[in-house]
């Protein structure tokens, strides 16, 4: 099982280049696709899920092409959006079997048995007869994906899926992405970081369009081992260093600033730190194409 997408354009009519010649390999298991909001990722999403057009390029799943046979794709995807639009006077169960039709389980005893599993896996039975308006943020999400889960799908597509999620339903929505995730494939589309690094095996770093790099978070974290420094200043000073040094990230830590630097060697005084998939994302998205030799 795998998503082969080979030079993917789109270009709105207001003039923004919303993706530029994409090209990434997405196998089976959980693949983040990170980048910042205005990124292009929930293009990439809409037009991998059949609901917008490329200008030119190829998508494939499998056999599938995905952009002209669309009816096929649909039968095997599943797709929780960034904005999930529900009835908000209707059960989650009434719900979901309302959607299970539409997707064509059309033998009622099926349906019933399968909605009752989705529920369950989700965490949701035991509300099942709960108004959908009534739900938490977090369960409004899990009933997201209990309906992309119907028909068995081999590909879902979540758009930043934990945005605005308390702890305790980031994790129990985390657990639930890794247990859908082993055995198909899952794009975890998302600006949180720590949603990536908790998750996939496998990544992508989008900004502007383009796919700055790919591949394995821990080998892309230690590709920039021995380029990252760390220092500590006082608020009034950062303007100044990032005027002269590659400052790729700051963060406000008892009244000070915490800098984060990228480079061969120390800048002035700073201290080497072990990186993580955060500096290689703010890496990435300061310096462009120019750290891409992963």
């Amino acid at each position: 099982m795998e998503l082969k997408i080979v030079n993917l354009s789109k270009t709105y009519p207001n003039g923004v280049q919303a993706l530029k010649n994409v090209n990434l390999t997405i196998p089976k298991g959980m693949f983040g696709l990170l980048g910042p909001n205005g990124a292009g990722k929930s293009t990439l999403m809409r037009t991998i899920a059949t609901l917008q057009e490329a200008d030119n390029g190829e998508v494939r799943l499998n056999d599938i092409d995905v952009l002209k046979q669309k009816s096929k794709v649909r039968k095997r995807l599943g797709y929780l959006p960034q904005e999930f639009g529900v009835y908000p006077k209707i059960s989650a169960e009434t719900m979901l079997n309302h959607f299970a039709e539409l997707k064509g389980i059309s033998n009622k005893g099926e349906r019933k048995d399968i909605v009752k599993a989705l529920l369950e896996q989700t965490n949701l039975y035991h509300v099942r007869n709960k108004n959908i308006s009534g739900y938490s943020g977090g369960m409004k999400q899990r009933f997201g994906i209990a309906q992309a889960l119907l028909g068995d799908p081999n590909l879902i597509i979540v758009d930043e899926p934990t945005a605005g999620l308390d702890p305790a339903e980031r994790n129990r929505f985390h657990n639930l992405l890794s247990e859908i995730g082993e055995n198909i494939i899952v794009i975890l589309s998302t600006h949180i970081v720590d949603d990536v690094s908790d998750l996939c095996k496998k990544m992508a770093i989008i900004n502007q369009g383009e796919v700055l790099l790919q591949g394995d978070p821990s080998e892309l974290i230690e590709n920039i081992e021995g380029k990252i420094w760390e220092k500590v200043i006082e608020k009034k000073e950062l303007e100044s260093y990032q005027e002269k040094f590659n400052i790729i990230s700051s963060r406000l830590y008892l009244g000070k600033i915490i800098i984060h630097a990228f480079g061969d060697t120390n800048p002035n005084s700073f201290e080497p730190i072990k990186p993580n998939l955060e500096d290689v994302y703010f890496s990435s998205i300061k310096n462009g194409k120019k750290i891409v030799n992963l």
